[in-house]
């Protein structure tokens, strides 16, 4: 038997370290820590594709947290079955977890489901949030860097907007979106 150890954080900005920490004293040796940093809601991260090949049967793969291999319910419950087709266990450190056995299974795949429930509710709160900054007049996105009153100059000028986005080094449909915006 083999220990193998996954890691996952969602954004690169964040820290893989105290899951590769728990893995370690835990008896996974380095090489045999697989990582990635990508969002949990989907299989394809290339950490996880690599573990996918090396793990053989017998093995047994820890990760720190249930939420660390997915996020999805379908893609974590496949993600068991391939698996354990496989032969190789899941053990999931923090919640004391493990695919070993049937009822190890039933118990990852309601707590998956679970977590698949909580991203929702997170992304239903952060859009409520969004709607209603918006109705505040909050504005969302990138500042302008376009000066629109020099579009509108040199278009009263009789300046073309090919010229208008030669000149002012921008793309000739943010010309034409400019002056749209000041037409309504």
């Amino acid at each position: 038997m083999r220990l193998f150890g996954y890691a996952r954080v969602s954004t690169s900005q964040q820290s893989l370290d105290s899951q590769v920490k728990a893995l370690k004293e835990a008896g996974v040796k380095a090489s045999r820590i697989f990582t990635d940093k990508a969002s949990g809601s989907h299989v394809d991260r290339d950490g996880l594709h690599l573990l996918r090949l090396k793990v053989e049967e017998g093995d047994v793969i820890l990760v720190k947290k249930l939420d660390r291999l997915g996020r999805d319910t379908a893609d974590m419950i496949a993600l068991i079955k391939e698996f354990d087709s496989m032969g190789v266990a899941v053990r999931f450190l923090d919640d004391g977890l493990s695919t070993e056995g049937t009822m190890g299974k039933m118990i990852v795949t309601i707590l998956s489901a679970v977590a698949q429930a909580e991203r929702q509710r997170i992304l239903e709160r952060t859009n409520e949030g969004r709607i209603e900054a918006k109705v505040k007049g909050v504005k969302f996105g990138r500042k302008r860097s376009v000066d629109t009153e020099k579009i509108r100059a040199l278009h009263k000028q009789g300046v073309g907007a090919t010229d208008i986005a030669r000149q002012l080094g921008i793309g000739r449909s943010t010309v034409y979106k400019s002056l749209n915006e000041t037409a309504k």
